[in-house]
């Protein structure tokens, strides 16, 4: 968002990063094995294509470094305020402007705020009872603790979602026993991973237009999925790929089908690897498919009465997900905290919401991927807030909101479509979901048609006026 501002040639504005250094997701997440899921060549920005990626999966690391390069380039980091978590902001009707308290105490007005608030940025953990009575070491996949020494110990991982499926590979040869409790099995297919040969970065550097057309491919080739998405009877070819995966690297049989899902391929993350099954068949390595139900002084018992003595429990929980917002209260010209609202969170389009003029969110309601790379949709909701701008500008307004009729029919239609997809009708429970079964997580089918709706807003959608006072 700060480099598309710049770019259109606005300056005055300032970025509130709640950590002390940017990152997000990849500075939380660095874990053993921490990876993306996307292509590095699509799992970048349209605007800054890396010639040099080294994998064809980028590691934690690599998309650090890569993200921090663009902060260095277009100097974005005099306009960023580390450690100023934005915890309130209130729309103040006569002076047509927003307040905001951060959580060091600082406090600012602007005339536009824009939420970047990441999905991926608070740890779930899970609702077991007797969490806080464990004696050993336990830190969440986001929070890993480095200075704990793994090697020998006995270890418990709860949960086995994307990072279990990463770090637990490079654990398991260190560790004299890990006991992986699942709830939930998840799909798995190979991962079509490797190192970028120097010839390729060369002709990347040197011919780009070689490189978009490469990202075009990958793009095309992961819009595919969304077919299955649509119409779960069509995800039977990926399934019999991630049977054949399974039945290929777990020759175990009762393994194997503790290791079997039971609910259609999609309806939960689908998941890449090449060597998760191998350490799950590792003689000390004990996969209990029950999930856990009390935690104890220096066990953890799972949902059979089993009692496994560990010295340690990394949780894999995932996110909390379900609130774009996280610990941001945002209250609107009546006074109102958004959430409290009749009829919950959403937005039109994802990026922008009734009664909050001059707000937009990246990666707001129903905006989320199963597929695709999510840093298409941002730069889509991106290109669509400075256009919001720039019409602020033509028309020479102060104040632009979504009109609630326009909200309303939007997210009725995007509910009526999500009810017929795989999420929906696929036969499992998925952090897409909230607690009645809503997804307000994930756009419901192809990217591209999210980028034909803002790739120019339809101002009728919208009331504009003045601030009193300007």
């Amino acid at each position: 968002m700060g480099v598309y501002l710049k770019k259109a040639g606005r300056n005055d504005f300032v970025i509130l990063e709640k950590a002390g250094d940017i990152g997000g997701t990849w500075r939380d997440n660095h874990y053993p094995g921490a990876a993306c899921d996307v292509p590095s060549h699509m799992y970048s920005f349209s605007f800054e294509q890396n010639p040099n990626w080294s994998r064809f999966y980028s590691g934690q690391a690599e998309i650090l470094a890569y993200m921090k390069g663009i902060a260095a380039k277009y100097d974005l980091m005099p306009h960023v305020r580390v450690n100023s978590e934005l915890l309130e902001s209130r729309w103040d009707e006569a002076q047509g402007l927003w307040h905001l308290k951060t959580g060091n105490g600082n406090q600012y007005t602007a005339r536009v705020v824009i939420s970047g608030i990441g999905g991926l940025s608070r740890p779930a953990l899970p609702k077991v009872k007797g969490l806080d009575s464990f004696k050993g070491t336990t830190f969440h996949s986001a929070q890993w603790n480095h200075d704990y020494d793994l090697t020998g110990k006995r270890v418990a991982v709860i949960g086995t979602g994307a990072s279990a499926i990463q770090f637990v590979p490079q654990i398991a040869e260190r560790v004299s026993k890990l006991v992986l409790l699942q709830r939930t099995p998840p799909w798995l297919v190979p991962k079509p991973d490797g190192l970028i040969h120097d010839s390729v970065k060369q002709l990347f550097k040197y011919i780009p237009v070689s490189q978009r057309l490469f990202r075009s491919s990958i793009y095309w080739q992961a819009e595919g999925f969304a077919l299955g998405f649509i119409n779960p009877k069509l995800m039977t070819v990926i399934e019999k790929l991630a049977r054949w995966h399974l039945s290929n690297q777990v020759k175990d049989p009762v393994l194997r089908a503790k290791l079997t899902p039971n609910y259609t391929i999609g309806c939960k993350r689908v998941l890449f690897s090449n060597n998760y099954y191998p350490a799950l068949a590792r003689e000390n390595v004990e996969v209990v498919a029950a999930g856990a139900q009390e935690i104890r002084a220096h066990s953890v018992v799972d949902a059979e009465g089993n009692e496994h003595e560990v010295d340690a429990i990394i949780f894999a929980t995932g996110f909390d997900v379900h609130d774009p917002l996280g610990p941001l209260h945002i209250y609107d010209r009546e006074g109102i905290e958004v959430r409290q609202r009749r009829g919950g969170l959403s937005a039109y389009l994802g990026t922008t919401l009734k009664g909050l003029p001059n707000l937009f969110m990246l990666l707001g309601p129903n905006t989320a991927l199963g597929h695709n790379s999510i840093i298409f949709m941002i730069e889509s909701q991106i290109k669509y807030a400075i256009q919001c701008l720039d019409e602020m500008d033509r028309k020479k307004v102060s104040v632009m909101e979504v009109k609630p009729a326009a909200q309303d029919a939007y997210n009725d239609k995007i509910q009526e479509e999500l009810k017929r997809m795989v999420w929906s009708e696929g036969g499992c429970k998925s952090w897409y979901l909230d607690e009645d079964g809503k997804n307000v997580t994930i756009w419901p089918g192809f990217t591209w048609r999210y980028w034909m709706k803002t790739r120019r807003p339809n101002f009728r959608n919208f009331t504009f006026g003045q601030r009193p006072s300007a």
